[in-house]
């Protein structure tokens, strides 16, 4: 049975659904913490998936469905709140009547240093919680391979995100479900690609301490600035790992030692869209709505896993979710089935 020092998970991840109203101040409340990073999916029609984070500030966003560079721009996010966030009235975030997804992440521990490794040391500034396993760092790249950017989380992250600010260059993404020397790219259908000459990161697996950089502009080009979103595994809240699909709708069951919340899902092997799930669009099992992290589509209904009480189970048997034995990485948040209050967490 999996415990966790985590007794309420909302008090750092939480999905919140919410109907626009176009105002030019919506107060989105209910989320249970402060948010340092919000990502927002209008669910009804087609729009970007807009990202934003407070290491950044409330005026600047990213599109995470796109390789498109940061915007700077007041009319997305007014500010970050105790409970929730406010924001302006572009139609990304706040159309009139439409419906959106928001999932948000608490990090809250600031600070800022000057970047490690080979060639000359950058500033960074960064937002952590050791407690979820979550940080945010911006940092500036120097162009040679082995910059090593720490991420202050005190153990090596799982699921690492990486997005140039200043260029049009697709989001990066190093995963332990992964081999070492593989990467994949969060705002596009690609498999998974070998560093060799793409160089964008080390060929070896973050360490407890920094995130080890190639030499190519995606990731470390000199004197750009750059965001890094890092996660690491916290028993009875998050994990990340891979399965291997038997492509036939009894499909695997994946065990998280947690009740999953939220779900990202990537075939590795060949294309295929990304996949979202979480807790709060449906309550019911099996979870059929959809979103796609690298479309701007609007959800889509299927049914594709059962939550429970310890991992999520496979009902799928389409390409996207479970190929006959081809390789799957996830990334889950949830809430264990037992804290140290001693709560259980039943299933659904």
């Amino acid at each position: 049975m999996a415990y966790t020092t985590i007794n309420k998970s909302t008090d750092y991840f939480n999905t919140k659904l919410y109907t626009a109203n176009n105002s030019s101040s919506l107060a989105v409340t209910g989320v249970g913490h402060q948010p340092d990073f919000v990502w927002v999916k209008n669910r009804n029609s087609d729009a970007a998936h807009i990202i934003m984070d407070s290491v950044r500030g409330v005026t600047k966003h990213l599109v995470g469905s796109s390789n498109a560079g940061e915007v700077t721009s007041s009319a997305y996010m007014a500010s970050f709140d105790n409970d929730g966030f406010t924001l302006n009235n572009d139609a990304d975030v706040n159309g009139l009547s439409r419906t959106y997804a928001s999932w948000n992440w608490k990090a809250g521990t600031t600070g800022s240093g000057t970047s490690t490794g080979s060639g000359t040391g950058k500033a960074y500034s960064y937002s952590v919680s050791t407690t979820s396993g979550f940080s945010i760092v911006k940092y500036v790249g120097n162009g040679t391979a082995g910059h090593t950017i720490p991420h202050h989380l005190g153990q090596a992250p799982t699921f690492t995100i990486v997005k140039a600010l200043g260029l049009t260059e697709s989001w990066q993404v190093i995963s332990s479900g992964l081999a070492a020397d593989k990467f994949i790219q969060l705002n596009a259908n690609s498999a998974e690609v070998s560093q060799g000459s793409y160089n964008r990161f080390n060929s070896t697996r973050p360490s407890s301490t920094v995130v080890t950089l190639g030499s190519d502009d995606h990731t470390n080009k000199n004197d750009n600035n750059f965001i890094m979103y890092n996660f690491c595994n916290v028993d009875g809240f998050s994990k990340s790992g891979s399965y291997n699909g038997n492509g036939n709708a009894d499909g695997p069951f994946v065990y998280t030692g947690f009740k999953p919340a939220f779900i990202i899902i990537k075939r590795t092997d060949a294309s295929g869209d990304w996949q979202l799930v979480d807790n709060k669009r449906d309550i019911d099992n099996p979870t059929n709505k959809t979103l796609f992290p690298n479309l701007a589509n609007a959800e889509d209904a299927g049914d594709r896993c059962d939550i429970v009480s310890n991992g999520f189970k496979i009902l799928s048997s389409t390409g996207t979710w479970n190929a006959s034995a081809n390789k799957y990485i996830y990334m889950s948040f949830g809430q264990s089935l037992i804290g140290s209050n001693n709560v259980p967490c039943t299933a659904r």
